[in-house]
């Protein structure tokens, strides 16, 4: 609806990372230059996060973590807000059977209780019809901090250790990452291996502070709603020709 592209042939970069996170930012600047509010970013924004989902999953990635709503973002404009909230109903319509169709598994992380009743039943709903697929994870933030998933993850193991069901001396960082939200995947994909932000900002935002520890960043000025497989294509194609050293030499 949005934007008409030649479909272009598109190598496989040497490297694929297997877990990517994204900040999709940019919407609302994006409707700004064409006169639009800044929900048309946001309906535009949705058309290309399902062109990057099939992308990545041809490209080999394994799971796509997406930044879709910060704990902060409740503080924008009521009507802003209320309609972000309504954008998983209509990608449950409009999106979902055609990743069910690729074989996507979708999944949520964050304070997700908070969400409004509707949103949240369309993304229940989304992650029961694709469960049993086993192909690329799209895992949604939703009402998701950083700062905000470390709390709870220490509340819930300070609990513990008064429960006498844990040993303060045998807290590790296995231990404190079973207790965040990305401990819904599989242990092998819980850090992502490179995280992308759109639209020239250059700041994680309190997005996976713990999981992001050596993750590789990656920083461009194009806004979300016109990030698509070439875009992603150059952003993995980067990355690998990184060489990743964790500390080493």
């Amino acid at each position: 609806m949005f934007r008409f592209k030649k479909k272009e042939k598109l190598s496989v970069p040497l490297e694929v990372p297997k877990h990517i996170g994204i900040i999709m930012d940019g919407n609302g600047r994006w409707a700004k230059k064409r006169m639009q509010p800044r929900v048309f970013g946001h309906k535009a924004g949705m058309e290309a996060l399902q062109e990057v989902t099939i992308a990545a999953k041809e490209m080999g990635v394994k799971a796509l973590t997406v930044y879709a709503f910060s704990t902060e973002n409740w503080t924008r404009p009521q009507q802003e807000v209320s309609f972000i909230m309504n954008l998983p109903v209509e990608f449950y319509d409009r999106f979902v059977p055609e990743l069910h169709r690729n074989n996507v598994k979708i999944q949520m992380i964050g304070e997700v209780s908070r969400l409004p009743k509707e949103t949240l039943e369309a993304l229940e709903k989304a992650e029961a019809l694709t469960h049993s697929n086993t192909g690329l994870i799209l895992n949604f933030a939703l009402n998701y901090g950083g700062r905000a998933e470390l709390t709870q993850a220490v509340k819930q193991i300070a609990q513990e250790v008064l429960d006498a069901h844990l040993n303060p001396g045998d807290i590790t960082e296995e231990t404190i990452a079973n207790y965040l939200y990305t401990s819904s995947l599989p242990k092998d994909l819980r850090d992502p291996d490179l995280i992308i932000r759109t639209s020239g900002e250059l700041r994680l935002s309190n997005f996976l502070p713990w999981q992001a520890a050596y993750s590789e960043l990656y920083f461009t000025d194009v806004m979300w709603p016109d990030f698509g497989e070439k875009a992603l294509h150059d952003a993995i194609e980067e990355y690998s020709h990184r060489h990743r050293r964790f500390g080493g030499v």
